[in-house]
């Protein structure tokens, strides 16, 4: 798939002597591990080149992964290739400079609705960047080194971005891949423990959450998330968005969503569902994303009621002319 492009992508590593990667902003595993992973396999291919993972923020959750590098003046960019990896769109790239870069590859599977770069390698179907850097990883095995580090940090993003292979977009190619990665020695029980054990403070914000919840007649289960919340769990802004995952099991609930309190008063949401698609819904609220796994923005409480009856005519729509919904 896309072979053509995963040998244009090679051929500009090959012809840069500097080259930066970067990713999004309030990165997540994936954001985080298809950056690394692919840093470490081209520093291990490549060790005469010069290659720097720079961004302007990082994520509390990953940091178990080691930390990037720092940013560095604007000259370093002119002669540069720049790879930007799991980004959508360009305002959410988390390195400002990226622009800076003589050549831009952009390496994606969410909806391609915002092109940009010189090559542009984008698999919506893909479960996560991860995945690609994976595939990328086996097309060119005979040219490419991997390490087990490598392979941890594209493990990590395989696993946290397919909700450790439970989505549909998990597919058997998703699984192939995986066990690539395995192949090179990961320590799993390390791994889940650093990503799935919790505080004592984040079981209380749970406990929280399960008390607070709420869910309208057709079947959105939501959370609203404040940053007094915050504060009393001694929780962040990351934290406080993974409440999210909390609502995933309710039966006859199939959209479910967690609005997010800013320090701006703003409200992020972000929106998850299963069977239904709820990026269309997530784009009318200035945002976007897969299928079944989106974020959004609201000014304020009644817009968020009005993202809610949304969602809600959503769930009704479809289980009138849908069967085998749980």
């Amino acid at each position: 798939m896309n072979e053509e492009l995963k040998k244009q992508i090679l051929d500009k590593i090959k012809e840069y002597n500097k080259i930066v990667i970067c990713r999004h902003f309030r990165p997540d595993g994936d954001a985080v591990g298809s950056t690394k992973g692919l840093g470490a396999i081209l520093r291990a291919t490549f060790p005469e080149k010069d290659i720097r993972l720079i961004n302007d923020d990082y994520s509390d959750y990953m940091a178990f992964l080691g930390k990037e590098d720092e940013q560095v003046d604007d000259q370093f960019y002119s002669d540069a290739l720049v790879i930007v990896m799991d980004t959508a769109t360009e305002d959410r790239i988390s390195n400002k400079k990226y622009a800076l870069g003589r050549e831009i590859i952009k390496f994606d599977h969410h909806i391609n609705v915002s092109p940009y770069g010189s090559v542009c390698w984008v698999e919506e179907e893909r479960s996560s960047c991860s995945e690609m850097v994976a595939e990328f990883y086996s097309f060119f095995k005979d040219e490419l080194t991997i390490t087990k580090q490598a392979a941890l940090y594209i493990y990590t993003g395989m696993v946290t971005d397919s909700g450790r292979f439970r989505y549909s977009s998990t597919s058997p190619e998703t699984l192939r891949l995986a066990a690539i990665m395995l192949e090179q020695g990961i320590d799993t029980d390390k791994l889940y423990a650093n990503l799935y054990l919790d505080e004592f403070s984040e079981l209380k914000f749970k406990s929280h959450i399960y008390k607070s919840m709420k869910i309208t007649e057709n079947g959105v289960a939501y959370v609203f998330v404040t940053l007094k919340d915050m504060k009393k769990f001694g929780i962040t802004q990351e934290q406080a968005s993974n409440s999210v995952f909390y609502l995933d099991g309710i039966k006859g609930s199939i959209i479910w969503l967690a609005f997010i309190e800013n320090n701006d008063k703003s409200i992020r949401v972000r929106l998850r569902s299963r069977f239904t698609t709820i990026n269309k819904l997530a784009e009318k609220y200035n945002g976007g994303g897969h299928a079944c796994a989106s974020g959004a923005s609201v000014k304020n409480r009644a817009e968020a009621k009005k993202l809610i009856a949304d969602a809600d005519a959503e769930i009704r729509e479809y289980k009138q002319n849908n069967e085998g919904w749980l």
